[in-house]
Parts: C-alpha cells; structure tokens; sequence
C-alpha cells in the first residue's frame, strides 16, 4: 500500500453558490471563423453527466451538474483552490437542502467548480443555492515518492483508484487515454496547477481520433506526455501529468475538453496503464 499523509490532513468548509449562466455577448466564434449561438458555462445542467461522452453537445464548455462559484475574489479563489475532485458536497439551502453529491472538477478561466448530485435533486434546485463542500486533499503527499505532486484530489477517492507500485520505484495508474503535449492548448503557462484546468486541443480531427480522444468521457483520467504542471502548467520532455476531464469539447480555437490535473511529476517517474473503466464515476459509484 503507498504510504501517504492522509492522517495529517485538514478537512475545512468551502462554500459556493449555483452561478447563473452568463452571455454579455452572443457570440461564439468557431475554428472556422463562423459565429454561434450556444449553451456554454454555469448553472444547472440536467441532461449532461459524469460518463457521458465529452464530445458531440451542442455547446461550448460545458459543466456536467452543477456549477458553483462566489462573487468575492478571494472567496472564491479559496473555494476554487481548496476543494478537490472527489469531495463530498452538501446542499444547505432551497428546497434540495440536504441533498449530498461530489465535486467532478475545477474549471478555470470562468473559476467554477463542478459538482455531481442526482437527477432528483437537481429538479429540486436552483439558481443562488448555497453549496457546502468539505475540502479535503490539499498536501496530500506520496511519502516514498517525494518527486510525484499530487493535488485537487480527494484523498478517499485516491485510495479507490487502484494505484500500484511497481519494482522500478514508479507507480501505475489507469488512465482512458494519453495524451501528447502537443495537444495541451488554453490554459497553458498558468502559473498554479493547482486549481482550475487546461484543455485538449481538438480542432484536428484526425489526430484526436489518432489517440482514441474522441471517445473520452467526462471523469475519465488521462495520462499527458511530456506535461509538467508542478509549478504550473507547460512542456518538459519526460514529465508526467495525470489529470480527470471536467468539462465538453469546445467549438473556439486551442480549446477542448478541460483537464484538471491531480498528479504530475517532472520525471517519468508515473506509468499510465489502460483501463476503459478508470472514470472517477466507477470509484464514486455514481454511475
């Protein structure tokens, strides 16, 4: 069993509300110049979930579940940097008060985070209800691999992932997908990777259907070659990100479906084993 800190831990409240949908301007422009009126980022999204497909909506960007977020700053930087994929979330107000589910991503840019809950709680919620979440994972360490960062990840659903160590004094992950660095587009030279995302290009098709990225599903882990998100988010030939798809293809040029990082290492010192079930909804149990 890998050692780690789990016991050293804080488990501390952060708190959002359900953030309304935004359009100050109509318009999304696509990889061909041609102008769109879509469904993109917030509110309560019923029809699209964790292990559905990423590709194929009509829409840009979107958030499977519920998105949540806070209109001071640094409330909501707190809520965005604190909560991690895999914790448990708890309604508190309206009529869903007391329904529970599970933060599925941090998106970036809009500064949402994506939360699960059930079909028929979503019917019962709305627009400005509060969210509580209990953080949990931030400075989770490997112990006997001081070079592997992990982060934004819920030290329980790490534990349900299936990890293994390996005799070279490396760890195996199952992973859906990798992904070459070459796709890695917006979000790239972030200067934290510890909160938000960044996206897989996808604007040439033949090469996303090269690596079998045209299959993922929104909670799928993928493995991205020679990606560092350390102190940040960029290229270093032999470094290894492990990240979970948060959010839907995109129509705009250098976007895609969003990956939230939850392991990186500037070594090669992390393996991807493929596994068509290693979606963080087979370890939650939530689909």
């Amino acid at each position: 069993m890998i050692k780690t800190n789990i016991n050293n831990l804080v488990i501390q409240s952060v708190q959002g509300k359900i953030h309304h949908p935004m359009a100050v301007y109509p318009y999304r422009i696509d990889t061909e110049g041609q102008a769109n009126v879509l469904p993109a980022t917030g509110g309560i999204t019923y029809n699209v979930k964790i292990g559905d497909p990423a590709f194929g909506w009509v829409g840009d960007h979107i958030e499977p579940g519920v998105s949540i977020r806070n209109e001071d700053k640094g409330e909501n930087g707190a809520l965005n940097l604190l909560a991690c994929i895999g914790n448990e979330a708890k309604v508190i107000t309206g009529e869903a008060k007391g329904a529970k589910g599970y933060v599925t991503g941090i998106h970036g840019g809009i500064d949402h985070v994506i939360v699960y809950f059930k079909e028929e709680d979503l019917d019962k919620m709305v627009v400005d209800d509060k969210i509580l979440i209990k953080a949990h994972g931030q400075g989770l360490k490997l112990l006997d691999y001081p070079e592997i960062k992990v982060m934004s990840l819920d030290p329980n659903l790490f534990c349900k992932i299936g990890i293994k160590e390996t005799s070279d004094g490396k760890i195996e992950v199952p992973v859906v997908a990798e992904v070459p660095a070459y796709l890695m587009g917006s979000g790239i030279g972030t200067s934290t990777s510890f909160k938000g995302d960044y996206d897989i290009m996808t604007s040439d098709k033949e090469v996303v259907k090269k690596y079998g990225l045209d299959k993922l599903k929104f909670g799928d882990l993928v493995l991205l070659r020679d990606c560092d998100n350390t102190y940040g988010r960029g290229y270093l030939k032999g470094a290894v990100s492990i990240g979970v798809i948060v959010h839907s293809d995109c129509i705009k040029m250098g976007h895609g479906p969003g990956v939230t990082i939850i392991m990186t290492s500037k070594k090669s010192l992390i393996k991807g084993v493929k596994n068509s079930n290693a979606n963080i909804g087979n370890y939650l149990d939530i689909i």
